[in-house]
């Protein structure tokens, strides 16, 4: 059984709010391992998208609330890796905004197995129902649009997700960049699976 790799970010918001991706991230994330790269919106620059076409021609985006140029890309999209269908959309138009509830409607409308959903720059993964619901957070730490930042955090954590697809399986591995009270910057990995129920 194949597996692809595929990667998805969101909110990365440059030049606006944030100068590029940390280079650790563009260090990790080489040229010809990804299969396919699922962008959730606020990709804000035409050279961004020419990076994320060049990590991988097989590029998806969704319209994120800050993507003014980007009529052409749709508010959401569903691909299927092996027996899961996997949607995603920015999030913006998930009211309350990251309201699990409101992430659970949406999936079953879309008729999803896994929705990747963006917006509130922090990562998130979780099962609900037997669907599995992914948020990547900020690939570049871009800060928040205001509304959703908590008072007294200095910024997010960049972050971004890489899903190995096995058939029903899913693997998520998710890369954090942390720094530590000397300013030294390290990325920090955690490992969560998901298995689509009755396979």
């Amino acid at each position: 059984m194949s597996s692809r790799l595929v990667l998805v970010i969101s909110d990365l918001h440059i030049p606006d709010r944030a100068p590029d991706v940390p280079a650790k991230f563009k260090k990790l994330l080489s040229r010809g391992k990804i299969s396919q790269t699922l962008c959730l919106g606020n990709l804000t620059s035409k050279d961004t998208f020419d990076y994320l076409r060049s990590l991988s021609p097989d590029l998806h985006v969704t319209r994120g609330d800050f993507d003014i140029d980007a009529s052409n890309f749709p508010l959401s999209k569903v691909v299927t890796h092996g027996s899961l269908r996997i949607g995603f959309i920015h999030g913006h138009t998930i009211l309350p905004k990251g309201d699990s509830d409101s992430l659970l409607i949406a999936a079953r409308q879309m008729d999803v197995d896994v929705l990747l959903w963006g917006g509130t720059h922090r990562f998130e993964a979780y099962e609900l129902e037997g669907k599995f619901f992914v948020n990547p957070g900020s690939l570049t730490g871009a800060e928040g649009s205001g509304w959703e930042e908590v008072e007294g955090e200095e910024g997010e954590t960049p972050s971004f997700c890489l899903m190995d697809v096995q058939g029903s399986v899913l693997v998520l591995y998710v890369y954090q960049l942390r720094t530590d009270e000397n300013g030294v910057e390290s990325v920090a990995v955690e490992k969560v699976t998901y298995r689509k129920e009755g396979q």
